[in-house]
């Protein structure tokens, strides 16, 4: 396997370990302020801090038209995402919600075949562990479909996409702008309608400073930016299945700090995704039907 792919998968499964952990102080600030306040000031700040990262950034190069119009489109499908999935952690549970997010890990390679590309039946059979793994570790008694599903399903076909997204333009922008603009235009667009539609107080954003302080640094500044680097050398159907880990670090974070359950059939599916996961970075790559940049970019 190449370095920058190794590597790449490395920096990836770092993000899915932030990301995963992040589901604690995400649930715990929620109590204090609402879903788009939550989202503006974390990606504010996350923004603001990954600015100063420029001056490593090895190019000069000034970012185009068609650059800017890139990094703002999957700026909003990460806007789509995100905030509907904090909505529906209001109506929804964390289970389900958990379960529903999940299922990137199979619209991705789904998504990407009506592109014309070809998988081996490693990666195939790799979603399936991973999806039949997430339900195990995430769906606890009946599953009860409600608005709050319903809005969670809706995220996830935005976490696919931005998936998509990325590995179609991640290579042709540099790193740290794209996670700039990626991360700025998310955070504009939630403020906007916070300040419109939301109540906010100084003791609202007190009491959550900590979980705001947690997704600002590290979910926002660093685990998206490690996601847009990784994703230059990784394709979206293999970033799927690996960030598809980060329910693994959620349960494990949830059980540690909130006591929440991790028994024998919630490990059973941290293994099912695990193992998934390595299946699918072993099995043999099949070349796209079609032979177009975006579909030879976006396997």
């Amino acid at each position: 396997m190449d370095r920058k792919v190794i590597t790449s998968n490395v920096l990836l499964l770092a993000a899915a370990v932030i990301w995963g952990c992040a589901f604690v102080p995400q649930k715990i600030g929620m109590s204090s302020i609402g879903p788009f306040w939550f989202t503006g000031l974390r990606f504010a700040l996350g923004t603001l801090l990954i600015i100063p990262l420029l001056f490593f950034e090895k190019t000069n190069r000034t970012l185009s038209w068609k650059d800017w119009s890139a990094g703002i489109l999957i700026g909003l499908i990460l806007f789509g995402g995100i905030n509907l999935q904090q909505i529906a952690l209001k109506y929804a549970s964390v289970a389900n919600t958990g379960f529903i997010t999940g299922l990137y890990v199979a619209l991705v390679p789904i998504l990407c075949s009506f592109l014309g590309h070809r998988y081996s039946v490693g990666v195939w059979l790799g979603v399936a562990m991973a999806t039949v793994g997430l339900y195990l570790l995430s769906v606890h008694g009946n599953f009860n479909v409600n608005p709050g599903d319903l809005l969670t399903l809706a995220s996830a076909f935005f976490w696919a996409f931005q998936l998509i997204a990325l590995s179609t333009f991640g290579h042709r922008l540099p790193s740290i702008r794209l996670a700039i603009v990626q991360s700025g235009t998310c955070a504009v667009l939630s403020l906007a309608i916070a300040i419109a539609i939301e109540p906010v107080s100084l003791d609202m954003v007190n009491n959550a400073a900590i979980p705001l302080l947690y997704g600002s640094v590290l979910s926002v500044a660093i685990g998206f930016t490690l996601q847009i680097l990784a994703q230059r050398h990784i394709k979206a159907a293999h970033s799927a299945i690996i960030l598809s880990i980060e329910s693994v670090f959620a349960a494990f974070a949830g059980w540690l700090i909130l006591s929440e359950s991790l028994g024998p059939k919630e490990i059973v599916g941290c293994a099912l995704i695990l193992v998934g996961t390595l299946l699918s970075q072993l099995s043999p790559e099949k070349q796209p039907k079609a032979k177009s940049n975006l579909a030879q970019q976006t396997v």
